[in-house]
């Protein structure tokens, strides 16, 4: 007789489908670990996705979420909107790094600053994944792209930018940490920030932003184990993971 296997922990938000994500990618990986969270903290009737452009945007495809899609780069500003009118909901954006970095700057960083009550999924891959491997703000000095096919220039384009440390000196931010999922002893880091991340806005303590170093093997021109060891010999070099902010943290110093 063939036993049905059954995966016992398995969070209920996230749709029975398999992901169109490319090989390697770290977008499901991230998905499991919002829909965890989620599901562990008993939010998930009373949460709102807000979701933008590019390959993040498709997590409404496997998250049986609320959602609504926002121009792109305005995720922040549609999330204080939808927080504003509904304070009793727990609201999210989930965005990448083009994204967020660089169209969407000026609404991350105002909707940071004001304090808003929402949290923040940023997945930063380096690279403007949807849309061709165009450079992006957090491309590092060297890596080649469709717009810097000889690496980028930091003389020309400037050094890549870290979101968390900008996000981590505004004032309205409760918490920002920035994470990995490129090994099981980072994603189980992973896990408990993404968790208290969402506690944070439950307790009303105002933003928060977790950034995810994640891969995107097919516009790194990488297998994807190389594109996983690549965040752990160039990203977390230049991004070092660890909590930047944590206003309970301070207190209880």
């Amino acid at each position: 007789m063939t036993q049905e296997l059954r995966v016992t922990n398995y969070p209920q938000v996230l749709t029975d489908r398999p992901t169109h994500y490319c090989p390697g990618c770290h977008h499901g990986t991230a998905h499991r670990l919002v829909a965890e969270a989620l599901t562990d903290l008993g939010l998930v009737e009373n949460t709102i996705l807000v979701g933008s452009i590019g390959c993040s945007v498709f997590i409404y495809n496997y998250l049986s979420l609320d959602a609504i899609e926002s121009p792109h780069g305005r995720a922040p500003a549609v999330a204080t909107g939808i927080k504003r009118a509904r304070p009793d909901k727990i609201v999210f954006t989930y965005q990448g790094d083009g994204d967020l970095a660089s169209i969407g700057m000026a609404e991350i960083m105002h909707c940071a600053n004001r304090g808003e009550n929402i949290t923040t999924i940023f997945v930063n891959n380096t690279v403007y994944g949807m849309t061709g491997g165009q450079m992006a703000p957090t491309t590092l000095v060297g890596q080649k792209t469709t717009t810097s096919p000889s690496g980028r220039s930091q003389e020309d384009t400037g050094s890549a930018i870290r979101m968390t440390e900008i996000i981590a000196s505004l004032g309205g931010v409760a918490y920002a940490e920035r994470v990995a999922v490129n090994t099981i002893k980072n994603i189980k880091k992973a896990q408990k920030a993404v968790r208290k991340a969402f506690e944070y806005q439950v307790k009303g303590l105002g933003f928060s932003f977790v950034e995810v170093l994640a891969t995107c093997p097919t516009n790194w021109h990488m297998t994807p184990l190389a594109a996983n060891k690549r965040i752990e010999t160039e990203m977390i070099p230049y991004f070092p993971l660890g909590t930047y902010k944590d206003v309970l943290a301070k207190e209880e110093k």
